[in-house]
């Protein structure tokens, strides 16, 4: 079947980066910037943690965004939402120096544009743990512009999150395609990869691999960005 759509992962795939790095320098950044108003740093950090958990579990019954901000309220009580534009206004000011902290490859926009060269729709399949304004801007960190893409998944327009089969389930409703119509392409092996079981082609980029189980990584097709290129150029 013709391939449709290419889904792209985007930390660690189109936007290099050590996730570990990156984690830390975000959320001590965050941290930083809303310790002014009575947030204990341990505190927020172990939230913030807890209701991205919650987010990976969310059965669908509501967005991502809702099931981060009634745990986040859970603990610091209902009035913490009105905290909100403070996550925004850290998103649009501080969180942009987090960009030292990931790598870049203009490979990632000639990625991009062999795909729209090949007639395939790009869709940013990164997990909806992030509000739209962080998402945009990291795609901006890679050399990207948010118009590229068909469809981004953020935390405000998605209800399941990576690896939940549901998650790519959403997008192929939303584009009205089957798998076999899409490749989706990532580096890591748990969260990536698995869209193959719902018979989507795969591909494993290699430059910033996360691989937690130590899986054989032969059965993928995989390779650094030059391979991927390759690799998109014979999709028919």
């Amino acid at each position: 079947m013709k391939v449709k759509a290419v889904l792209f992962d985007l930390d660690g795939t189109l936007l290099p980066m050590d996730q570990d790095v990156f984690i830390r320098d975000y959320l001590g950044r965050l941290a930083g910037k809303l310790a002014p108003l009575g947030y204990d740093p341990k505190a927020l950090i172990s939230a913030i943690w807890a209701g991205t958990a919650a987010m990976v579990k969310n059965d669908g019954s509501c967005s991502n965004e809702a099931v981060f901000w009634a745990y986040f309220c859970g603990v610091f009580g209902e009035n913490a939402r009105q905290d909100e534009p403070k996550f925004d206004e850290f998103y649009r000011g501080d969180f942009q120096n987090v960009q030292a902290s990931c790598g870049y490859s203009e490979k990632a926009a000639q990625v991009i544009a062999k795909v729209k060269e090949k007639g395939f729709l790009p869709v940013l399949a990164t997990n909806p743990l992030f509000p739209t304004i962080a998402t945009y801007s990291r795609t901006r960190w890679a050399g990207l512009n948010p118009d590229d893409f068909a469809r981004i998944t953020t935390y405000e327009n998605s209800s399941h999150c990576k690896p939940n089969l549901d998650y790519y389930r959403a997008i192929l409703k939303e584009l009205g395609l089957t798998p076999e119509e899409c490749v989706m392409v990532g580096n890591d092996v748990g969260e990536d990869m698995i869209a193959g079981k719902l018979g989507m082609q795969v591909f494993l980029l290699t430059d910033c691999l996360i691989n937690k189980t130590g899986e054989d990584i032969s059965r993928y097709p995989n390779g650094s960005f030059d391979a991927l290129l390759d690799y998109i150029d014979k999709l028919q």
